[in-house]
């Protein structure tokens, strides 16, 4: 009997999966445990790997299709199986409805050659036509449907289409809920402080002129590193809201907010207190590399237990970033800029740096916030207080 491949939770946060490409061809032999999809959750590019032996017999969705998880995609048999009729019907409804045309990898979009000629010929942009036909391909009916619904306006209009839709990533759909899920009931408070950097830079350039490339460190390992230790003084900063009841961690992980061409990934450091400003280095250089190629495992991205964002490498003087819930806490890192400032009674130019703390109120209290951040401060100011 044939085997259902299914749209698996590949994620614990996925509720539906974008296929990206077949690995396998309809006909072509599969074993236990090969990869016959790639599938986009709603963090990373995952493989779908095969739960039995045999055949392709029928890929059920489409490449760039979204089905919703534990739905058919595709089955599984023996060469000439038939799939009952029940069964191509439950695999059709898995598939997004093909109403409407999709770009091809090219970035054009599906229609018949007589389509085609037949916008040319009257201008006609295909971008904004809805198609109807296979696969959403536009045929000589959408054409037509499209020029006796537009009027005939003599107007001067620019080339190309006015506007252009693009659907939801599953990693923008997630961002999305997840802001509507911060921004409307976390209430939330905001502190800044400016932080001297000048030390941090004398220590992260003595460490390179001692062990050159193994002691190669950013400011944001260092600033990472602060965090960790600062969160093992003030325990109340590292925590989760819980509804009915409030989850103060033990642990500590942090998550680094990395930029993505569709959106942002956070990939946690575990146990981040523990690590040497050298492992940490190295681990969240490798994570951030792997986040952007978007090839990270769901329990790297999950689990943190206090976020950290850094838009400083832009040339940001300072934000407010939105927090992760069911995290309490994040720190949005400003650029280290050369400004003058009063030391030591002398006017003098020094490197400074601003820190916004986005608190959770039903958590953190202003008081506890505030003395967070004081350490934090503390301690980038004078590295040596993290080998206390």
């Amino acid at each position: 009997m044939a085997t259902r491949i299914l749209m698996e939770a590949l994620s614990p946060t996925m509720e539906e999966g974008r296929l990206i490409e077949w690995k396998k061809a309809e006909g072509e032999s599969v074993s236990a445990g090969d990869v016959v999809a790639e599938v986009e959750t709603d963090k990373a590019v995952m493989e779908l790997v095969a739960r039995a032996s045999g055949v392709l017999l029928k890929q059920g969705i489409a490449a760039g299709a979204t089905a919703p998880v534990t739905s058919t995609i595709g089955w599984i048999g023996t060469p000439g199986e038939a799939i009952p009729a029940e069964s191509a019907a439950a695999v059709t409804g898995a598939s997004v409805p093909a109403a409407a045309a999709a770009p091809t990898p090219e970035g054009r979009y599906k229609a018949s050659p007589l389509a085609r000629r037949m916008a040319r010929e009257q201008g006609l942009d295909l971008a904004g036509v809805a198609g109807s036909g296979p696969e959403g391909r536009i045929i000589k009916r959408d054409v037509e449907s499209t020029r006796t619904a537009t009027p005939t306006i003599p107007l001067q209009v620019s080339a190309g289409a006015s506007y252009r839709d693009e659907p939801l990533s599953q990693i923008r759909k997630t961002i999305a809920r997840r802001l509507a899920q911060s921004l409307g009931p976390v209430p939330t408070f905001y502190l800044t402080t400016a932080v001297d950097m000048e030390r941090a830079a004398e220590a992260r350039e003595a460490l390179k002129a001692e062990f050159g490339d193994a002691g190669r460190v950013s400011f944001n390992d260092i600033i990472l590193k602060a965090i960790a230790t600062a969160l093992r003084q003030h325990p109340a900063c590292n925590a989760w809201w819980q509804d009915d009841h409030i989850r103060y961690w033990n642990e500590i992980h942090i998550g680094m907010a990395v930029a993505i061409p569709d959106g942002l990934i956070t990939p946690v450091i575990r146990h981040a207190d523990q690590k040497s400003l050298r492992v940490l280095s190295a681990e969240s250089r490798d994570l951030a590399q792997r986040g952007r190629e978007r090839r990270l495992t769901p329990a790297e991205y999950t689990g943190s237990t206090f976020s950290v964002s850094n838009l400083g490498m832009l040339d940001i003087d300072e934000f407010t970033a939105i927090i992760n819930p069911p995290e309490a806490g994040i720190i949005a890192i400003g650029r280290i800029a050369e400004t003058p400032v009063v030391h030591q009674g002398q006017v003098v130019v020094r490197r400074r740096m601003r820190l916004t703390m986005s608190c959770d109120h039903r958590v953190i209290d202003g008081a506890t916030g505030a003395e967070f951040l004081r350490t934090l401060k503390r301690m980038l100011e004078n590295p040596l207080a993290l080998v206390l």
